[in-house]
């Protein structure tokens, strides 16, 4: 029995799930909340999505093709357009006869960011708000969706996290920086986000010079994290420079214990940088991270006497306290 995966009230909720750039070859197929869904391409270019199967005989539709934005089963060549709608049955001596139990179960989709969320109930929550997005200040540098073997309530715990820097990632920016945290002071910070600001002294190693864009051994960043509810986390970094890289790390639990983790930046910076480099040091943090949660098995515990937690901890306690009140347990 699943812990929290299961929970009605995240079907109502948006997650990232693929980014849309994977739909252009074909079908997608996805896990959610543990369930199976087949995204796709429609004919107006937006994004189809439903349970992956068939309402024949219940093939997966992920292994089938689109053609033109249609869906086409790989076992007896049915095919959904958009909505879901099943537009032939080659079988029937007129193909364009379809029943109503022909069509797809189909969940709410939308591309936003250069990803692709899914909303599988009554959208309830938000895609969260990243005002960068419409800045031509600032560019988007997508980073893929990678898997990671650990609860997404792990994820969203450590990314709100502070205290673990001088500990995990030593191997990138975490050496130079002080083991005791300064007091948190939680507050709305702007768009729907709620966390704390900070200022932290960073080392800057030549890997990590192409994102900072200075040569020297340690940079200052002043920074904020935030959370969205139900698991995304914003990191925002101001440099002295002006130079302003926003992340926003998105966990999606594909189960109880395996999520999908997509991080998505943007910067201020002339755009000649090339993007990959550009984000090649928060992929080394992000290897870091996964590294350490994959080690820890099982869901975080929600509730506050699950864990002990210190003042560094403020805002995983209050976003577990809001996560706990969304899933009515």
């Amino acid at each position: 029995m699943a812990i929290f995966a299961d929970n009605p009230e995240l079907d109502n909720q948006w997650h990232a799930v693929a980014e849309g750039a994977e739909l252009d070859s074909g079908p997608r197929a996805v896990r959610l909340l543990g369930k199976n869904y087949v995204l796709w391409r429609t004919p107006d270019g937006g994004v189809g999505a439903a349970l992956d199967r068939c309402p024949h005989r219940e093939s997966p539709l992920s292994i089938g093709r689109v053609d033109n934005g249609i869906l086409t089963c790989p076992y007896h060549g049915w095919a959904f357009s958009d909505g879901g709608t099943c537009v032939r049955i080659p079988s029937n001596q007129d193909p364009t006869r379809t029943p109503p139990a022909s069509n797809l179960n189909t969940v709410g989709a939308q591309d936003r960011y250069g990803l692709v969320w899914l909303c599988p109930g009554e959208p309830i929550g938000s895609i969260p708000v990243v005002p960068h997005e419409e800045n031509p200040a600032f560019r988007r540098i997508n980073t893929g969706v990678d898997v990671w073997k650990t609860s997404a309530t792990r994820m969203a715990d450590n990314f709100l996290d502070i205290s673990h820097f001088p500990w995990v990632h030593t191997g990138t920016f975490g050496r130079s920086q002080d083991t005791q945290v300064p007091k948190i002071e939680l507050e709305e910070l702007d768009n729907g986000w709620f966390g704390y600001r900070y200022e932290v002294t960073a080392a800057n190693p030549a890997k990590a010079q192409v994102t900072s864009e200075s040569d020297a051994d340690t940079v200052h960043r002043w920074m904020t994290s935030g959370f969205h509810l139900p698991f995304t986390v914003r990191s925002t970094i101001r440099y002295e420079s002006g130079l302003e890289h926003i992340l926003l790390l998105i966990s999606t639990p594909i189960d109880d214990e395996s999520s999908y983790f997509s991080f998505v930046v943007w910067r201020n910076d002339d755009f000649t940088t090339d993007p990959q480099a550009a984000i090649a040091f928060d992929r080394a943090i992000g290897a870091e991270d996964k590294k350490m949660l994959e080690q820890i098995p099982g869901v975080l515990p929600l509730s506050q006497t699950g864990v002990a937690s210190v003042q560094s901890d403020r805002a995983s306690v209050e976003w577990r306290r809001r996560l706990i009140e969304l899933l009515g347990v």
